[in-house]
Parts: C-alpha cells; structure tokens; sequence
C-alpha cells in the first residue's frame, strides 16, 4: 500500500497501481443465498468511480451487497472484483477498502482511539503509524476531544462518526458505508457529505446505502435501486427514471384555462391521468411517452394556450423509492 505524506486527508493521497488499471467494482451474475433465503440473485453491476447510494426498503438485499463487496460473505455464483482485486483475497483487499456498517461492533470498555487504532494495526500498520493515523482520521470526523472516551458512552451520532474513523484511517481507494448520514446533526452531516465528495473528486468509491433521499438526490453520481434481492434500475437518476417503464412519468403544469387544456391532453392516449389542482391553475399530468408528451404540450401551446411552466414531478429519489416499494403515486 502506498503511503501518502499526510497520514490522512485524501488529497494528500496516491492513487494505488490497482486504482489506476481496474478502477470499477463489478459484480457479475452474482447470487447469494442464505439457506433456501434469497440474499441477492443474479446481479450484474458496474460501478465506476463516485458516490454511489444503494437505495431499497428493508431486507431488499443492500447490506448482503455491501458484505459480498467487503469479503465478509461470498457469493454462491458469480464473480466480485474490486478496483480488480477479489474479495475472497481479505488481507489485500482490506488495505484498499474501508467498511462502516450500521451496527456497533466496538470491544468491551473501548475508547474511540482503541477502535480506529485497532482497526489499524489489524489492516497492517505498526503500532506508531496505526496511532498517527488513529489521531488524524479522528481529527477528521470532529471525534479528537471525545476519543479517550468509551465507545459505549458516546451518542448514536458519535458512533456513526467513530465508525467513519476507523473506514477512513488507511486512507481506502473504496469506502462502503451502511446508512453513514444516520443520527448526524445538519452541521456534521454537511461535513461528511463534503468528505465524501473529496474522496470522489479524486476517482475513488463512495459506495453507500441511505434512506436520506433528499441528501441522495443532492450528493450521488448514479444509483442502484434494489428490492428482494435484484437490481430495479441503475445510473444517474435521470436515467434511472427512463428505465421504469411500467410507470407513468409525472408533471406538473401551471397553466391559465386547465380544464380547456386537461381535455386536449385526454385527446392523446399516452395520457394515463390528469388531476385538477386546488386552486383550478394546474394539473398533474401521468403520460406513458415522456417525447410525445412534450409534442403535444407545444402544440397545445403553439395553439394559443398560455402554459407558464411544467415541472417534473417524479426526478427525485422519493419518487422513485416510492415506485420501488410498490407504491401507488
């Protein structure tokens, strides 16, 4: 593992050999089965470099993609590779990797210094360099003051950042972290965001899973949709948003004389419905056929029609997480 000047911080850092050859996580055809329990089931993924959020209700088969990803469970068919090491290779992948799952895992009467500096020296690093990089990472997370401290002592969002800590402390080429944003306060949530995207901006992963939607919309390059095991859909949320086709896309419309225009709209059968909004000056509008959609709006419009805006009304992860759990917008 190369080391950087700085023991943590990634803009200090050097990109690893395996970065610069194999920088994607793959997953090919990959199945996991826990007994006759379904984990995931034939999954193809390809991650490039980024933030991406891992985005699906409970027991949808998140945190099983996350632990196949860390090596902490294998797949019973298929192929893992990330940034082109297996995950069946523990010792070399942890040096690339860092993992924070959403359960406190801390030993018995540990302070946060214990827990990211055993961390350390666990992944190789001698007991000097492990304690440097325990300090730095720890400063980096705003847990300096309240690292002599037990773990069981601290706050649920305390614990979420000494877990970020110990994932970061090696300075990885790939963080996988479950429900990181939980139980942070908007300051420290903002502060993380911004790591997050420092570690992107340099080509490494940011592969996470969050229920935070609005923050998903705001922070993530592309992201995967999954629920019972499979993957939905995946890419940018644009594009995510185009391959659920069995929905109709939504928009609002603000507009003068609605009812005139919702009956020009019926005329055209990708419309699959319209409401009136309270105040008569608008209408939510269901289409089947996002292009022919516009085409007649301009025509309504070319016709005389005063149309003041329209508004998509499904391009955020709410949206689209409701129409991954079934339901009925």
């Amino acid at each position: 593992m190369s080391t950087p000047n700085s023991p943590i911080g990634p803009a200090a850092a050097t990109p690893m050999s395996t970065a610069a050859t194999a920088p994607e996580v793959l997953f090919d055809d990959v199945s996991k089965f826990y007994g006759e329990v379904l984990g995931v089931n034939r999954v193809t993924l390809r991650i490039p470099p980024g933030i991406t959020s891992l985005v699906g209700p409970n027991g949808s088969g998140k945190t099983t993609l996350m632990n196949l990803m860390a090596g902490l469970i294998h797949p019973d068919r298929g192929v893992i590779t990330m940034r082109g090491l297996s995950p069946r290779h523990p010792e070399r992948l942890m040096r690339i990797l860092g993992y924070a799952t959403q359960y406190d895992s801390a030993p018995r009467g540990s302070t946060g210094l214990d827990f990211v500096t055993t961390g350390l020296i666990l992944t190789g690093f001698s007991s000097a360099e492990a304690s440097t990089r325990a300090q730095a990472a720890l400063h980096r997370v705003r847990m300096a003051e309240a690292s002599r401290r037990k773990v069981a002592s601290y706050s649920k969002g305390m614990r979420q950042r000494i877990r970020l800590a110990q994932a970061i402390a090696h300075d990885p080429d790939i963080l996988v972290l479950d429900e990181p944003l939980n139980g942070l306060d908007p300051l420290v949530r903002a502060e993380t965001i911004a790591l997050f995207r420092e570690y992107a901006a340099l080509g490494r992963h940011v592969i996470l899973s969050s229920h935070v939607l609005q923050e998903v919309d705001i922070i993530s390059d592309q992201v995967i949709l999954i629920a019972n095991g499979m993957i939905i859909a995946e890419g940018q949320i644009r594009s995510v948003r185009e391959e659920i086709h069995q929905h109709p896309s939504q928009f609002v419309i603000r507009c003068r004389d609605a009812s005139r225009i919702a009956s020009l709209l019926f005329e055209h059968d990708h419309i699959t419905q319209i409401k009136m909004q309270d105040d008569r000056l608008g209408l939510l509008v269901m289409t089947r056929n996002r292009a022919d959609f516009s085409r007649a709006l301009t025509r309504i419009s070319l016709a005389g029609h005063t149309v003041e805006s329209i508004v998509p009304a499904d391009e955020n992860m709410g949206a689209l997480y409701e129409y991954l759990i079934g339901g009925d917008r």
